[in-house]
């Protein structure tokens, strides 16, 4: 197949770039920098040019998404807009605009991760993101056309993260990046819809 990978240049995307090839896939990948495609997510007339220029693909792949970590009584309205449109709406307007460019049996696989269903202090725009792409993924598998699917990924913190993030996930069980990247093989490759994959 052929694999759009938004985001590949970061941990999961690096992951998801290794097993989507040792698959097989052709993986065209696209990013800020260092990509085949440039693209920014938050700007619809960057997606569509995006789109444009890759043609068609059979499933869409994003590793891509960022949201401020600031305390509910520090966050400002802009925070939560930031947050939204960082992993929220960018998601979706890469389904919403995909959805009539791509083949009938393409898929779209997003990223979402545990803070939708475990908070963490200074996460709340990051749980309102989450969960809004999950709300999303459910609600769009039954109006996408044709056979098109689509799901989510939702990891706990990364292994190789654990440093970045210091004590912020004290008492959670990380997970090697390379699981996370599997379920997304498991999206692309599979034929459900609408689920969210949690990598636990």
């Amino acid at each position: 197949m052929k694999v759009l990978l938004i985001g590949a240049g970061g941990t999961l995307g690096r992951a998801v770039h290794t097993a989507l090839r040792e698959r097989g896939h052709e993986v065209v990948t696209a990013s800020r920098k260092d990509a085949d495609v440039h693209v920014d997510i938050t700007d619809p007339e960057s997606v569509r040019a995006m789109y444009e220029a890759v043609g068609p693909v059979d499933a869409v792949a994003c590793a891509a998404g960022s949201v401020p970590w600031r305390p509910l009584g520090e966050l400002t309205t802009a925070d939560v807009r930031a947050g939204l449109e960082g992993k929220a709406v960018s998601q979706i307007e890469l389904v919403r605009q995909g959805a009539a460019r791509l083949p009938a049996h393409a898929s779209f696989t997003l990223i979402t991760g545990i803070l939708a269903r475990e908070p963490l202090l200074s996460g709340s725009v990051a749980s309102l993101a989450n969960g809004a792409v999950e709300a999303f993924v459910r609600a769009a598998a039954i109006e996408l056309p044709g056979r098109q699917r689509v799901n989510a990924v939702s990891p706990t913190v990364f292994t190789e993260s654990l440093g970045v993030y210091g004590d912020t996930f004290a008492g959670f069980d990380p997970v090697p990046v390379a699981r996370a990247a599997n379920a997304y093989v498991k999206s692309v490759e599979g034929h459900r819809t609408g689920e969210i994959f949690r990598v636990e």
